[in-house]
C-alpha cells in the first residue's frame, strides 16, 4: 500500500485536508498522467485540467510566483501580464517544454477554428523539471501522441501520485521524488471553499529534508558535503474562491513558505515556480460587455488561503516523496524511497 503523510503520523499544519486530500478536491478539477518507462527513459507528462471545458472560450483567473527562475517553462509571461489560463497546464521534462506547447497548441486548434484567423492566437502552459539524473533527458523521447494520452487519461477523483507522469524520473533530498498533491478546507462567510495543490517534487539537497515531527531523514548514502543545488519543483495550486489574479499571485507566493518548511532553500540552480488558479470568476474570451462584474476575496480575509496554500504545499511534497519507490535508471543512478528509510527499524 503506498504511504502518504497522513498515515504516517506526518501532519502538516492546523486546516482540515479535504476527502480526497488532493487538488481534485477542487470541484471540476482533474489531472490525468502518461508514463513512459523503456530502459534508460523514465519520463512522462501530467496534465492538470482547471474545469472540463473549453479553457481557451472560458479561461480560468490565475497568478503565479516565480520562487527561483532557473527554468524554461512555456506560457508564462502572458499569464503575469493577463492574470489568466486558457489550455490545461502540462508538466514534463526540460526538454519536453517545445512537445507539450506544440501538443496544446494542436488540441486549442482543433477546437476553435478561429485562432489565428477572426481572434489571436494561444497561450499553451508548459512547466519543467530536470529528470536527467534518473532518465535519458537528451533522448528527446516525449512526444505529442504522449501528451495527449496525458492530456485524455485526466480524470477526478483520486490523483495517482510518486514516479508517475512528469514524476516518474524525479528526485527530491535525495530520495525518489515525482508527483504529490494535498488539499485544504477553509471557511469564508460562512461557505466551504478548496485549496489543492500539486507538486512536482524534484529539489532540495540530501540532508536537508526536515519532516513535520521534527526528524531529518537521510538516504542511504548520506550527503554530498557542498553539494550545490540544481533541482526544481513546480507547484499548481487550485482554488474555488473567488479572486482576483493579483491575490492568486499573493497565495502562489505563498506555497514557497511550504517549501521552506520542508528545508528547501532555494539554491541559484534551482527552477522554483508556483502557478495558481480559481475556479470562480471565469473569462469569457468573446464577453461583449465593456465592464464586468468581479466577486472577490475581501483583502482581509486572505490568511486562510495563504495558510492553506503553505500547509497543502508542504504535505504534497511528502506525498510525492512518500509515494515513490526505490528507482535505478540511466547509467545505474539509483534513489532510495523515502517510505522504505521512514519504516526501516531504528
Amino acid at each position: 500500500m503506498i504511504a502518504r503523510a497522513r498515515s504516517l503520523g506526518l501532519i502538516c499544519g492546523a486546516l482540515p485536508p479535504g476527502p480526497l486530500n488532493a487538488i481534485t478536491d477542487v470541484e471540476g478539477v482533474k489531472v490525468g498522467h502518461h508514463t513512459l518507462r523503456d530502459g534508460d527513459l523514465l519520463t512522462g507528462f501530467t496534465a492538470i485540467l482547471p474545469h472540463p471545458g473549453d479553457l481557451f472560450r472560458d479561461k480560468v483567473r490565475a497568478g503565479l510566483d516565480i520562487i527561483n527562475g532557473f527554468g524554461k517553462s512555456a506560457g508564462l509571461v502572458q499569464v503575469a501580464e493577463l492574470g489568466q489560463i486558457e489550455t490545461p497546464i502540462l508538466l514534463g521534462n526540460t526538454l519536453s517544454v517545445g512537445t507539450g506547447f506544440n501538443a496544446l497548441v494542436t488540441r486549442a486548434l482543433a477546437a476553435n477554428g478561429d485562432i489565428g484567423r477572426d481572434t489571436g492566437t494561444v497561450n499553451p502552459v508548459v512547466l519543467e523539471c530536470n529528470d536527467g539524473w534518473l532518465s535519458d533527458i537528451r533522448a528527446r523521447a516525449l512526444t505529442e501522441a504522449d501528451a495527449f494520452q496525458a492530456l485524455d487519461a485526466a480524470r477526478t477523483g483520486p490523483v495517482e501520485e510518486g514516479a508517475v507522469g512528469a514524476g516518474t524520473g524525479m528526485s527530491a533530498f535525495g530520495f525518489k521524488g515525482g508527483i504529490g498533491t494535498a488539499s485544504r478546507l477553509v471557511s469564508l462567510d460562512g461557505r466551504g471553499y478548496t485549496v489543492g495543490v500539486l507538486a512536482l517534487a524534484n529539489f532540495g539537497n540530501a540532508g536537508d529534508l526536515v519532516l513535520p515531527d521534527g526528524r531529518r531523514p537521510l538516504p542511504p548514502a548520506g550527503p554530498a558535503p557542498g553539494e550545490p543545488e540544481r533541482g526544481s519543483v513546480i507547484l499548481v495550486l487550485a482554488t474555488d474562491i473567488p479572486l482576483e489574479s493579483r491575490q492568486l499571485a499573493r497565495i502562489a507566493r505563498r506555497c514557497g513558505a511550504g517549501l521552506a518548511r520542508l528545508g528547501a532553500f532555494w539554491g541559484n540552480g534551482s527552477g522554483d515556480i508556483a502557478v495558481a488558479f480559481t475556479t470562480a470568476g471565469r473569462i469569457g474570451h468573446h464577453d461583449r460587455a465593456d465592464l464586468v462584474a468581479l466577486v472577490a476575496l475581501n483583502e482581509n480575509r486572505i490568511d486562510l488561503p495563504f495558510r492553506a496554500a503553505a500547509e497543502a504545499t508542504q504535505e504534497a511534497v511528502i506525498n510525492a516523496l512518500l509515494a515513490a519507490p526505490a528507482t535505478s535508471g540511466r547509467d545505474g543512478h539509483w534513489r532510495p524511497s523515502l517510505a522504505d528509510v521512514l519504516r526501516a527499524p531504528s
